[in-house]
């Protein structure tokens, strides 16, 4: 974001002197997030404070307190006209989200704060991104890996399973810990997900079975679910990265001659069968980790067919006689 906002530049928007992290809105609103999502918010913020500041602040450095309506309006009217509507929406969530905590610090008015964030988010009219999984994809992925004999085979067919069975994030995917995981009940502890917040996933009989044949190569060792397997195929216990998961999914994907796919097509494959498969929205809010509902329905890929086969069970009493063919 290069453009500025022309007439916007106030001394009133630049912060007169520091003021502790504690008392910043910015700062205590990045604290509350995942480490994966800290980075991207904050370059957001400062693409804001860029913009209102004619790039002289940083979103350490711009007095948030002192914005108002005509500030985040214009923001908004700028952003919607470079970007997309996913990232312009992206960017004034944070924007609120930052404006919410200096109210909480006392340091914004309720009445400045209630207009300053009356601004709505931009329509998405463009299809979704990504794709679903066929299950035929699944199957072929999972025995490329099972055709595998090394222990790289069995450790990327549980990362598959997990992907599949359980439809967490790659940030969150890399971050389990043996200890996360209860193949009891096959229930896996997500900590610190999208938020900050924690939750347990399951994984259904057939993946946990793929899970425990994986433990036997990497031991039981506290520490990292999934870990490195070198190229003498040792397993290393040193925890996969989000980048290693990419190169694992590349690599099986061209081995099993799988389209292009993405860690989080998995996710909306988890979401979309599920709903599918006729289980309650909220139930799956809960496994996906989303605050609302309306964030699990825009992963809904079921297309026209099952809308089609929905509406069959809708029954419309009464009959009557047909009529007469007009001559």
């Amino acid at each position: 974001m290069h453009e500025t906002l022309e007439n916007s530049t106030s001394s009133l928007l630049v912060l007169a002197q520091p003021i502790p992290l504690v008392e910043h809105p910015a700062a205590v609103y990045l604290a509350t997030l995942s480490p994966g999502s800290r980075p991207a918010m904050r370059q957001a913020l400062n693409a804001i404070a860029q913009l209102l500041t004619d790039n002289s602040c940083d979103a350490m450095t711009l007095n948030w307190a002192a914005l108002r309506y005509k500030h985040t309006a214009a923001v908004r009217a700028v952003l919607s006209q470079k970007y997309s509507p996913a990232y312009v929406n992206k960017v004034l969530c944070a924007l609120r989200r930052v404006l919410k905590e200096a109210l909480r610090l006392e340091i914004m008015n309720a009445v400045d704060f209630a207009h300053a964030i009356d601004i709505p988010n931009v329509k998405v009219t463009k299809q979704l991104r990504g794709r679903v999984l066929a299950a035929e994809e699944i199957a072929q992925l999972m025995q490329t890996c099972f055709d595998d004999p090394t222990p790289a085979g069995y450790r990327d067919a549980a990362l598959f399973a997990i992907l599949r069975g359980s439809g967490v994030r790659r940030s969150e995917l890399v971050n389990l810990d043996l200890s996360d995981l209860d193949l009891n009940t096959g229930a896996i502890f997500v900590r610190g997900g999208k938020g900050g917040k924690d939750r347990i996933v399951y994984l259904p009989d057939s993946g946990i079975t793929i899970l425990r044949d994986w433990l036997l190569l990497r031991g039981s060792c506290d520490g990292a679910l999934l870990c490195h397997v070198n190229k003498a195929s040792r397993v290393v216990r040193r925890r996969l990265t989000s980048q290693a998961v990419l190169f694992i999914l590349q690599k099986r994907g061209e081995e099993a001659l799988v389209a292009n796919f993405s860690a989080h097509d998995f996710r909306r494959t988890f979401i979309s069968d599920l709903l599918d498969a006729g289980e309650d929205i909220s139930t799956v809010q809960r496994l996906a980790g989303h605050a609302n509902s309306d964030q699990t329905a825009r992963y809904d890929r079921r297309g026209e067919q099952t809308k089609r086969l929905a509406v069959q069970k809708l029954s419309i009493p009464g009959s009557r006689k047909k009529p007469q063919r007009l001559m």
